[in-house]
């Protein structure tokens, strides 16, 4: 198991003084049931564009696991990718669902429905990944794109999975951005998956 990610948050004090208001280990940690091995860390989340910045900010990433930002909101998040367990690509899609659903976020798997691995899903984020160790692919829907670290991917709200094909972790820190699918795009993605299925 790794070490928690140490997170520094930095405020003002009465006089307008930059000062640390918090220093240790994120309080957000999650591990996946089936796979201990998978975790990740919420560093901060932010709820408005823009967001309000008080000069004491209070902790943002308490509560039950939410994979989304919030409307307008955005998410700071590490992950660790362990090396693909075998029994992932025997998920039938109701167990993909449910992989997402302990993520918060049942609706984005779209394995049936056009996605090509278990782990498929799409959010209607704009996603920000900086692979800080170790190798990953990131699967679309017909490519596969090789990353290692200091790579950096601006995911558009793309149908993808993440899999560590290497025998080490992958950590990867992920800046997710609430976005909307624009009129003409959510309509082609909408044909798109009535095709698949």
């Amino acid at each position: 198991m790794e070490s928690p990610v140490r997170r520094v948050v930095t405020g003002h004090d009465a006089n307008g003084k930059a000062i640390v208001l918090m220093d240790g280990p994120a309080p957000f940690f999650h591990q996946m049931p089936a796979e201990p091995d998978w975790h990740s860390s919420d560093i901060w989340r932010t709820e408005s564009t823009p967001t309000s910045i008080a000069s004491r900010s209070e902790e943002s990433t308490l509560g039950p696991r939410r994979q989304m930002p919030t409307r307008n909101g955005t998410v700071v998040r590490i992950n660790s990718f362990p090396p693909e367990a075998k029994y992932v690509a025997n998920m039938t899609p109701e167990e993909a669902r449910k992989a997402f659903a302990a993520l918060g976020n049942e609706k984005a798997s779209t394995f049936g429905r056009g996605g090509r691995h278990p782990m498929m899903h799409r959010t209607e984020t704009i996603d920000y990944a900086i692979i800080l160790s170790g190798e990953i692919d990131m699967l679309l829907d017909d490519k596969d794109v090789h990353l290692k670290e200091g790579d950096v991917v601006v995911q558009c709200g793309t149908n993808h999975a993440w899999v560590n094909r290497s025998n080490k972790p992958c950590k990867v820190a992920f800046i997710l951005i609430d976005g909307k699918f624009d009129a003409e795009l959510k309509d082609s993605l909408d044909q798109y998956h009535l095709k698949s299925t």
